[in-house]
């Protein structure tokens, strides 16, 4: 267990320094001696409830004070940056240590092991890494699995009167104190990242038990099926004693791929068995699959599940699942496609809890992010994103509207089918077979007085004139495009039969969007490429192409599964329009003669803005070649 070097620090004198008074007033204290005063004199009133409630409100405005201060000066000892760069930080991230980290690291100024090594020496603290820890059954006892998910904290070392245990936010005092109350020993905290401790609680207090299972039900009910498949094909799925089983094998499939992250999941018949595969940061991995004997009751399983027609095996069918996870919803968009050895399912995941994010959490860099901010602000107008199919297109789009959500605001969507869940957001639910198609919806939807509109996906012209027009008559309206770039989104508006002058009136701008796997922050190396062909192909400056750059690469560990990355970013192409580019637009010209011009006028294609990120470290050269055509 001798594996780090503590630092001897009396853990009294930090708990003591971090009760310390801000400005000479400690408003506890000062309860402290009411309370004190009244016993001592009965006829002396407790304080009331009010003034309680005031000085506890003061007390945590003063320890947020305390907090950011100490981030502060942690940061700036270590010289690592800039204090009006700290400064900035603290102000958009507020007091927490993992806001600030994600914030600095998220921009490119800081990698995350050295914020929190800086974050250690600063508080004078043991920084751990999980990842050397000896995780044992001893150990996880420690520390009951509740308490472990409710503080965000994990055992690391213990004797009989001692634990140390890895915390998220070591500037809460609080979470020591009730760990001290709980388990009965003195607490000693050591900085570690919340996304370490999150990662080995589901690894340590939940992953193994969700793998073992997995595998074990496999093996249990291998032998337990009839013999005669085609029997086995007609099996009541509600009423059978073997479906409990085929159940929980389900059940244990979305646990499964919840706990890997992945984004869809692909249950695919072949001639001799079922093949499973999750798609996990833009790439499929096989699991365990099934017997071959258990296909027709997985596939009637979730054709049930997500209100499909059990009979209909000819044709193909589209699906919704609802799941309540124990701490997310999620909804699962379910597709099934007849295919020679059965029914094709392939699931795709929508996590309700992670749709709200900040422009920054999408991928934008800084600039990027001034000039997206600016756009959806504009009153009017259309604003298109294009990319593939899962090229995370609503996903930005809703981090779009949940900037715009507020009381004053009316939102109205029309999706096939509605992704994402909004509060305060009027969403509509395409449904063909009443007569509820694109058209129709948006024509109702102008009679509602909107002032901000979504479509879910502009595909023939009589929506396409329908939302342009709208644009023009006052609504600031969104929507996709399938096209390999921004630029070739208003030559495909136009071939769809929108005249020109009225999509260059009413286009705003157009981002494309693609999704690149990010480099995972504990194992990729640093490599200094001077090959002037390869700087050159992925579009490099001439500086860089005459000296030579500094890039990473992927290795491959434990945390990132020996892929070399984890987790993905976007990457994006903003097409703004000006007056120069709406006459090439209304005169037809072609997209490649309007996006030289744009890229004249400093739009960043992308793949310009990918290469910002390998310089950033966020992914590398390989990625996006995999991505990105040379010419884009």
């Amino acid at each position: 267990m001798g594996l780090f070097k503590r630092k001897q620090k009396d853990s009294d004198e930090r708990t003591s320094s971090l009760d310390a008074p801000v400005d000479g007033v400690d408003p506890l204290a000062q309860v402290q001696e009411q309370e004190a005063a009244a016993k001592a004199k009965p006829n002396r009133a407790l304080p009331t409830k009010e003034q309680r409630a005031y000085f506890d409100r003061i007390q945590s405005e003063a320890g947020n004070r305390i907090a950011g201060s100490r981030i502060r000066d942690a940061l700036e000892s270590s010289g690592l940056l800039p204090s009006e760069l700290i400064e900035e930080a603290i102000r958009e991230g507020g007091e927490e240590a993992a806001v600030v980290r994600q914030t600095l690291v998220q921009q490119g100024h800081i990698s995350h092991d050295d914020f929190m090594e800086a974050l250690a020496d600063g508080l004078g603290m043991e920084r751990v890494n999980l990842y050397d820890v000896e995780v044992t059954p001893e150990l996880l006892e420690q520390v009951p699995k509740k308490v472990a998910r409710d503080y965000k904290v994990f055992p690391v070392r213990y004797t009989e009167s001692e634990i140390e245990v890895a915390i998220a936010d070591p500037l809460n005092i609080e979470v020591t104190d009730d760990l001290q109350r709980i388990l009965q020993k003195a607490v000693v905290p050591l900085v570690a990242s919340e996304d370490e401790i999150i990662k080995h609680y589901k690894r340590y207090y939940e992953g193994d038990e969700i793998i073992q299972a997995y595998d074990d039900v496999v093996e249990e009910e291998h032998d337990k099926l009839f013999s005669d498949e085609d029997q086995y094909t007609e099996i009541d799925v509600e009423a059978d004693e073997n479906v409990p089983a085929v159940v929980r094998f389900v059940d244990l499939i979305f646990r499964q791929a919840v706990h890997d992250r992945a984004s869809d999941i692909h249950i695919e018949p072949t001639k001799t068995h079922v093949t499973i595969r999750f798609r996990i940061d833009g790439v499929l991995h096989e699991v365990p699959s099934p017997p071959k004997k258990w296909q027709n009751a997985i596939l009637s399983r979730l054709k049930v599940m997500s209100g499909m027609d059990l009979a209909e095996k000819r044709i193909p069918q589209d699906g919704r699942i609802k799941l309540n996870m124990p701490d997310k919803k999620l909804d699962l968009r379910v597709s099934c496609l007849p295919s020679i050895h059965g029914e094709s399912i392939v699931m795709r995941i929508l996590d309700q809890s992670s749709v709200i994010l900040g422009l920054e959490d999408v991928g934008f860099l800084p600039d990027n992010i001034k000039i997206f901010a600016e756009l959806i602000r504009s009153p009017t107008g259309v604003i298109v994103m294009t990319g593939p199919t899962g090229s995370g297109k609503t996903t930005t789009l809703y981090s779009a509207l949940s900037v715009l959500n507020t009381p004053e605001t009316k939102i109205i969507t029309i999706e096939n089918p509605v992704e994402y869940m909004l509060d305060g957001v009027n969403q509509i639910q395409v449904n063909e077979e009443v007569g509820l198609d694109f058209k129709s919806g948006l024509r109702s939807m102008l009679r509602q007085s909107p002032d901000v509109i979504l479509v879910g996906e502009i595909r023939d012209m009589e929506t396409a004139e329908i939302a342009i027009r709208a644009a023009l008559t006052g609504h600031l309206v969104f929507s996709t495009l399938h096209t390999n770039d921004a630029p070739s989104a208003t030559t495909r508006l136009t071939d769809m039969g929108v005249k020109p002058f009225l999509v260059a009136s009413a286009i705003q701008a157009v981002i494309a969007q693609r999704l690149v796997r990010r480099l995972c922050n504990h194992c990729k190396r640093k490599e200094f490429l001077q090959d002037v062909g390869s700087i050159d192909a992925i579009g490099a400056t001439e500086e860089a192409i005459q000296n030579g750059v500094e890039l990473y690469e992927p290795v491959g560990c434990d945390r990132c599964t020996t892929s070399g990355y984890r987790g993905r970013t976007a990457i994006h192409e903003i097409f703004v329009m000006d007056s120069k580019l709406r006459q090439l637009v209304i005169r037809g010209e072609a997209s490649s003669r309007l996006k030289k011009l744009a890229v004249r006028n400093d739009m960043r294609t992308l793949r310009m803005d990918g290469w910002k990120k390998v310089l950033l470290g966020h992914t590398s050269i390989e990625e996006l070649d995999r991505v990105t055509a040379a010419d884009t």
